[in-house]
C-alpha cells in the first residue's frame, strides 16, 4: 500500500523540498535572523548547507552501493540519484539568489568576487547549471559518452563547494564533518574500480 507512494517521484520531491518551506516562509515574512541580520543574509547559510548536503548524498550513493550491493535501500537510492542532484542545484540556486539580493548591487558583488570564498561558490554554481540541464533521460541518450564526461565535473564542484564553505565562514570544522566521509567513500570507489580493472587485465 505504501510502496507505490514511496516510489512515486512526487513523494521524493516533497521530502527534498521540506527544508525549504520554513526558509521561503521566513523570506516572504521578512523575518530577521537571530542576531537581527536581514532575512536574505540569515538564509544564506542554511540554503548553502542543504545544497552541499544533497550534493554529498548524490555522490556517496555509488560507493555505498558498491559496499552494500545487496541492500535494497541503496538500489532504491541509485535509481533516484538524479533527484538528489537536482535538489542540490535548486538549493544552490536559492542560495545564489539570496546572495545577490543581500549584496544589493552588481558593484558590491564584483567588489568581493576575487575572494577565495566567493569565486569558488560562483564556480560551483556554474558547474551545477549544465549538470542540471543535462539531468534528463533525453540528455543522457543524446549525449552518450559525453554525458559521463560532463558528470565528472561534479568533483570540481564539490571541491569548490568545500573551499567556499571553509573560507566564507573561516571555519574548517563543519565543512570537514560533511566532506571527509565523502572523501573516504570516493577513495574506496577509486580503489574498488582500480582493483577490478587490474583483475580483468590479469584474467585476460
Amino acid at each position: 500500500m505504501l510502496k507505490p507512494i514511496i516510489d512515486h517521484r512526487y513523494f521524493l520531491w516533497g521530502l527534498l523540498a521540506i527544508p525549504s518551506i520554513p526558509m521561503i516562509a521566513a523570506l516572504i515574512a521578512g523575518t530577521p535572523g537571530e542576531n537581527g541580520q536581514p532575512v536574505t543574509e540569515a538564509l544564506l547559510h542554511p540554503t548553502g548547507e542543504f545544497s552541499a548536503r544533497f550534493l554529498i548524498i548524490t555522490m556517496i550513493i555509488t560507493p555505498l552501493r558498491m559496499i552494500f550491493p545487496n541492500a535494497a535501500f541503496w538500489r532504491w537510492m541509485m535509481k533516484r540519484r538524479r533527484y538528489f542532484g537536482m535538489a542540490a542545484f535548486f538549493y544552490a540556486l536559492f542560495h545564489t539568489l539570496l546572495y545577490i539580493l543581500d549584496m544589493g548591487s552588481l558593484q558590491a558583488i564584483l567588489g568581493e568576487f576575487l575572494a577565495l570564498g566567493i569565486w569558488t561558490g560562483w564556480l560551483a554554481m556554474l558547474i551545477f547549471i549544465p549538470l542540471a540541464v543535462t539531468s534528463t533521460d533525453r540528455a543522457v541518450r543524446k549525449m552518450g559518452a559525453r554525458w559521463k564526461t560532463l558528470q565528472r565535473t561534479v568533483y570540481v564542484a564539490a571541491f569548490a563547494t568545500l573551499l567556499h564553505w571553509i573560507f566564507v565562514h573561516n571555519n574548517f570544522g563543519p565543512a570537514l564533518v560533511h566532506f571527509v566521509p565523502l572523501a573516504g567513500l570516493e577513495a574506496y570507489r577509486i580503489f574498488h574500480n582500480t582493483r577490478r580493472r587490474i583483475g580483468k587485465k590479469q584474467e585476460a
